[in-house]
Protein backbone atom coordinates (compact mmCIF):
# COMPACT_ATOMS: atom_id res chain seq x y z
CA UNK A 1 0.00 0.00 0.00
CA UNK A 2 1.07 3.68 -1.05
CA UNK A 3 0.76 5.97 2.05
CA UNK A 4 0.94 9.61 1.15
CA UNK A 5 1.79 11.91 3.64
CA UNK A 6 1.15 16.43 3.11
CA UNK A 7 -0.23 15.43 -0.16
CA UNK A 8 -1.24 19.23 -1.91
CA UNK A 9 -2.48 19.67 -5.41
CA UNK A 10 0.91 19.34 -6.94
CA UNK A 11 2.96 17.03 -4.92
CA UNK A 12 3.32 15.15 -1.63
CA UNK A 13 5.97 15.61 1.17
CA UNK A 14 6.66 11.94 1.43
CA UNK A 15 5.63 9.13 -0.38
CA UNK A 16 6.07 5.96 1.51
CA UNK A 17 6.14 2.59 -0.18
CA UNK A 18 7.50 -1.10 0.56
CA UNK A 19 10.15 -0.17 3.41
CA UNK A 20 11.64 3.15 1.65
CA UNK A 21 10.08 7.00 2.55
CA UNK A 22 10.28 9.41 -1.01
CA UNK A 23 11.06 12.55 0.63
CA UNK A 24 10.12 14.99 -1.71
CA UNK A 25 13.50 18.31 -2.68
CA UNK A 26 13.82 20.62 0.09
CA UNK A 27 15.13 24.47 -0.25
CA UNK A 28 16.19 26.90 1.98
CA UNK A 29 16.08 30.49 2.98
CA UNK A 30 19.39 32.23 3.35
CA UNK A 31 21.72 34.25 1.51
CA UNK A 32 24.90 32.28 1.43
CA UNK A 33 25.14 28.27 0.27
CA UNK A 34 25.88 27.36 3.74
CA UNK A 35 22.61 28.93 5.62
CA UNK A 36 20.48 27.62 2.58
CA UNK A 37 22.08 23.93 2.54
CA UNK A 38 21.67 24.05 6.87
CA UNK A 39 17.75 25.04 6.39
CA UNK A 40 17.34 22.26 3.84
CA UNK A 41 18.87 19.87 6.01
CA UNK A 42 16.71 21.02 8.69
CA UNK A 43 14.02 20.30 7.10
CA UNK A 44 14.64 17.13 6.29
CA UNK A 45 15.40 16.18 9.46
CA UNK A 46 11.49 17.02 10.39
CA UNK A 47 10.58 15.21 6.96
CA UNK A 48 12.22 12.28 7.87
CA UNK A 49 10.97 12.22 11.39
CA UNK A 50 7.26 12.03 10.23
CA UNK A 51 8.54 9.31 7.99
CA UNK A 52 9.65 7.24 11.11
CA UNK A 53 13.07 7.41 9.45
CA UNK A 54 15.94 9.10 10.17
CA UNK A 55 19.66 10.27 8.78
CA UNK A 56 21.29 7.17 9.59
CA UNK A 57 18.75 5.38 7.02
CA UNK A 58 18.92 7.75 4.16
CA UNK A 59 19.68 5.03 1.04
CA UNK A 60 20.12 7.90 -1.66
CA UNK A 61 20.59 12.35 -2.14
CA UNK A 62 20.58 13.70 -4.76
CA UNK A 63 21.47 17.31 -4.75
CA UNK A 64 21.11 20.12 -7.39
CA UNK A 65 22.80 23.21 -6.68
CA UNK A 66 22.34 26.31 -9.13
CA UNK A 67 25.94 26.84 -9.20
CA UNK A 68 28.94 24.34 -8.84
CA UNK A 69 31.52 26.93 -7.38
CA UNK A 70 28.93 26.26 -4.11
CA UNK A 71 30.35 22.60 -4.11
CA UNK A 72 32.86 23.20 -1.51
CA UNK A 73 30.52 25.11 0.81
CA UNK A 74 27.58 22.69 1.01
CA UNK A 75 29.78 19.73 1.27
CA UNK A 76 31.20 21.68 4.66
CA UNK A 77 27.28 21.40 5.84
CA UNK A 78 26.57 18.55 4.18
CA UNK A 79 29.44 16.00 6.03
CA UNK A 80 28.77 17.63 9.55
CA UNK A 81 25.06 16.78 9.31
CA UNK A 82 25.80 12.75 7.63
CA UNK A 83 26.09 10.82 10.43
CA UNK A 84 29.62 9.24 10.45
CA UNK A 85 29.38 5.80 8.69
CA UNK A 86 25.91 6.49 7.68
CA UNK A 87 26.59 8.44 3.93
CA UNK A 88 23.88 7.45 1.32
CA UNK A 89 24.68 7.04 -2.25
CA UNK A 90 24.90 10.41 -3.39
CA UNK A 91 24.62 12.69 -6.81
CA UNK A 92 25.23 16.42 -6.94
CA UNK A 93 24.90 18.27 -10.22
CA UNK A 94 24.25 21.71 -11.50
CA UNK A 95 20.49 22.68 -12.42
CA UNK A 96 18.32 25.88 -12.99
CA UNK A 97 16.53 25.98 -9.39
CA UNK A 98 12.93 27.32 -9.15
CA UNK A 99 13.53 30.86 -7.67
CA UNK A 100 17.01 32.59 -9.20
CA UNK A 101 17.52 33.10 -5.30
CA UNK A 102 18.21 29.58 -4.63
CA UNK A 103 21.53 28.21 -4.51
CA UNK A 104 20.56 24.32 -3.43
CA UNK A 105 17.79 21.73 -3.58
CA UNK A 106 18.23 18.19 -1.75
CA UNK A 107 16.34 15.15 -2.13
CA UNK A 108 16.25 12.19 0.06
CA UNK A 109 14.71 8.54 -0.12
CA UNK A 110 15.56 6.42 3.27
CA UNK A 111 14.05 3.25 4.67
CA UNK A 112 11.69 3.56 7.69
CA UNK A 113 10.52 1.49 10.12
Amino acid sequence: MIERIETGERSSKIVKYQGVAYITGQVGEGSTIQEQTAECLRRLDSLLIKANSSREQMLRATIWLADMKDFQGLNEVWNAWVPQGHAPARACGEAKLARPELKVEIIVDAAYD
